[in-house]
């Protein structure tokens, strides 16, 4: 639902800036942190343990001159196996095919090491305090922006 029924701001080329989980349900748009939020705030309400892992990507597909960014996808404990595994609400769209699966990740964007970019592999409880602060100080989606790594 979160991955196909919700639009990701910058697919949908919406300024507007959802700053909260709630926020993404009422607004049907968020980016990548805040819709990882509401997935993970549906899961716990019915009892699947979630969180919150994080990736640093560059900006431009060829490169970082451009600079970072952090996107967001969750952690799902599956209580049958006793494992967790990561999955990505972000959107999919022609260059982006994000997938559940128990097997292998299929995640919205594979880590290129050799651009600098950062697959963390970590299990948070809650959005990073640092990027709730760029969205409550965030007017525009052009606003939100991170000049800092995980």
């Amino acid at each position: 639902f979160v991955r196909d029924e919700i639009f990701h701001s910058w697919d949908a080329k919406l300024e507007l800036v959802s700053k909260t989980a709630s926020q993404v349900l009422i607004n049907k748009t968020g980016i990548c942190w805040t819709k990882s939020c509401l997935l993970a705030a549906l899961l716990r309400a019915e009892g699947i343990p979630a969180g919150i892992s994080y990736q640093l990507l560059t900006r431009a597909d060829d490169g970082p001159e451009e600079g970072y960014i952090i996107h967001a996808l969750n952690t799902v404990y599956i209580k049958e196996l006793d494992k967790w595994i990561r999955i990505d609400a972000r959107g999919n769209k022609e260059t982006v095919n994000a997938q559940f699966s128990l097997d292998k990740e299929v995640l919205a964007f594979p880590v290129r090491p050799e651009l600098g970019e950062i697959d963390y592999r970590d299990n948070n409880c809650d959005l990073d305090a640092r990027l709730i602060k760029v969205l409550k100080e965030s007017n525009s989606i052009l606003d939100v922006t991170t000049d800092f790594t995980m």
